[in-house]
C-alpha cells in the first residue's frame, strides 16, 4: 500500500470512530462516558499507519514509546478545561469558549514542541525509551487517580450534540491522524508519536458538550478522561512490541485488549465504587 493511501485510510477510519465518543458521553454521563471516550480508538489507525509507513521496527517502537508522553500533555490539556473556566470573567458562552480553545491548544502545542526536544535530548543520554514510556504511563495513572479523588458533578447530557459538531469532530480527528501518519512517512518518528495523540477527541468533546450541554457535563468528565487516558498510553506501550511481532491486525487487537481489560475496566469499576461511596457519605 502506498504511503499516501495509508494516510487516507488511517484518517478515514479515525474520523469514523471518533464521532461515537461524544454520543457515548451524552448517553451515559461524564463517568462512564468519559472512560468509553478514552478507550484506544484513533491511536489504532495511527499505529497501523505508522507501522506501514515507517521502515523499521526500531523506528516504529520509538514513535509508539513517545505516545505516552503525548498523553501526559493531554492530561494537562484536560486539566485546563476543569480548572480555568471558573477563573474566567462572566463573558458570553462564545467568548469563554473561544478563550478556552485558544489557551488550551496554545499550551498543548508549546508543550509538544518542548517535549519532542526533551525526548531527543534524553535519547542521547542512553535512557531506555521503554523505561521512559512506562514511567510516563505511571505518571498519567497517578495524576488521573488524584483528579478523580476530588470529582465534580457528572450529570448526563440533556440535549443532543448537533450533526455539524459531530462532523467537525470526525474531520478534526481524521486530520490529526493523517498528519501523524504523514510525519511518520517522512521519518519523523518522535514527532509522529506525539502527533498521534493530538487531543482531537478531547478538544471536540469539550467544545461540543460545552455548547450543547453547558459547562457541567464536560467538566465532570475531565477526571475520568484523565485516568482513562492511561489506556491509550498502555496501548502504545504494548503496540510498540505487538505490531512488529504479530502484524498490524493481531498486534492491534492484543494491544487494545490489554489496555481495555487491564486499565479501562478496573478503572471504571473503581471510579463507580468511589462515586457511590462519596454519594453515601453525608455532607457536613
Amino acid at each position: 500500500m502506498s504511503p499516501f493511501l495509508v494516510v487516507i485510510v488511517s484518517a478515514f477510519f479515525a474520523g469514523t470512530v471518533a464521532i461515537g465518543v461524544t454520543l457515548a458521553i451524552e448517553k451515559w454521563g461524564g463517568v462512564l462516558g468519559g472512560f468509553l471516550g478514552t478507550l484506544p480508538t484513533t491511536i489504532i489507525p495511527a499505529a497501523v499507519g505508522m507501522r506501514l509507513n515507517l521502515g523499521s521496527d526500531a523506528a516504529f517502537a520509538d514513535a509508539m514509546l513517545a505516545a505516552p508522553a503525548g498523553m501526559l500533555l493531554n492530561a494537562g490539556f484536560l486539566f485546563l478545561w476543569r480548572a480555568l473556566p471558573g477563573r474566567l470573567p462572566s463573558w458570553s458562552l462564545g467568548a469563554r469558549l473561544a478563550v478556552m480553545v485558544m489557551v488550551s491548544l496554545s499550551a498543548w502545542f508549546a508543550s509538544a514542541v518542548a517535549l519532542v526536544a526533551a525526548i531527543q535530548a534524553l535519547r542521547h543520554t542512553g535512557v531506555s525509551m521503554t523505561a521512559f514510556g512506562i514511567a510516563i504511563t505511571g505518571t498519567i495513572a497517578t495524576v488521573g487517580v488524584l483528579a478523580c479523588l476530588r470529582p465534580l458533578p457528572s450529570p448526563r447530557g440533556s440535549r443532543r450534540v448537533g450533526p455539524g459538531m459531530l462532523l467537525a469532530r470526525g474531520v478534526l480527528a481524521a486530520g490529526a491522524i493523517a498528519v501523524s501518519v504523514w510525519i511518520a512517512s517522512l521519518g519523523g518518528t518522535l514527532s509522529a508519536g506525539v502527533a498521534s495523540v493530538f487531543p482531537a477527541i478531547f478538544l471536540t468533546t469539550m467544545v461540543a458538550l460545552w455548547v450543547a450541554q453547558g459547562e457541567a457535563v464536560p467538566a465532570g468528565a475531565v477526571g475520568p478522561m484523565m485516568l482513562g487516558s492511561t489506556s491509550v498510553a498502555v496501548y502504545a506501550l504494548v503496540a510498540s512490541q505487538s505490531l512488529p511481532a504479530l502484524g498490524p491486525a493481531l498486534g492491534s487487537l492484543l494491544a487494545w485488549l490489554v489496555a481495555a481489560t487491564c486499565v479501562t475496566l478496573p478503572a471504571t469499576v473503581w471510579l463507580s465504587w468511589l462515586r457511590r461511596r462519596q454519594v453515601s457519605v453525608p455532607v457536613r
